[in-house]
């Protein structure tokens, strides 16, 4: 079997539907759970030091489209139920807790729209945006 199909989650369908299993991989879980944590106030970024610099660079060389959506965020699809990672940058001025556990809430409720059950969200905060403006009236 493919390292696809092996990690693809499977969605059963719904009685009177078509036979067959509906598969969802992992990569559509990280890009809906990372467009989920970007839009959360309080997030500056996603992705650890490694993954942001190599953004930076594909950035200057044209390529700013580039590993954007999944960057930051890993899953880990069985059948209908997924584990979500994610690592962000926190602005400078938010509390910690209240960013952490409002990005863990987005990533639920945008993940379990899609009909899977999301059992756990880990989030780790790698950095904080120190260069917001007004960052330091918040502080």
């Amino acid at each position: 079997m493919t390292d696809a199909v092996e990690n693809a989650g499977a969605v059963q369908p719904a009685a009177g539907a078509a036979r067959g299993v509906t598969s969802v991989s992992d990569e559509v879980v990280e890009k809906i759970a990372g467009a989920a944590a970007r839009a959360v106030p309080g997030v500056a970024d996603l992705g650890g030091d490694v993954s942001r610099f190599f953004n930076s660079v594909l950035d200057k060389i044209g390529l700013d489209e580039v590993g954007d959506a999944r960057r930051g965020v890993s899953a880990d699809v069985k059948g209908s139920s997924a584990v979500v990672n994610v690592v962000l940058v926190i602005d400078a001025g938010h509390v910690v807790a209240d960013v952490t556990e409002a990005v863990r809430a987005a990533v639920i409720e945008a993940v379990e729209k899609y009909g899977l059950t999301v059992t756990q969200v880990n989030v780790t905060v790698d950095d904080i945006e120190l260069n917001q403006p007004g960052a330091a009236a918040g502080a």
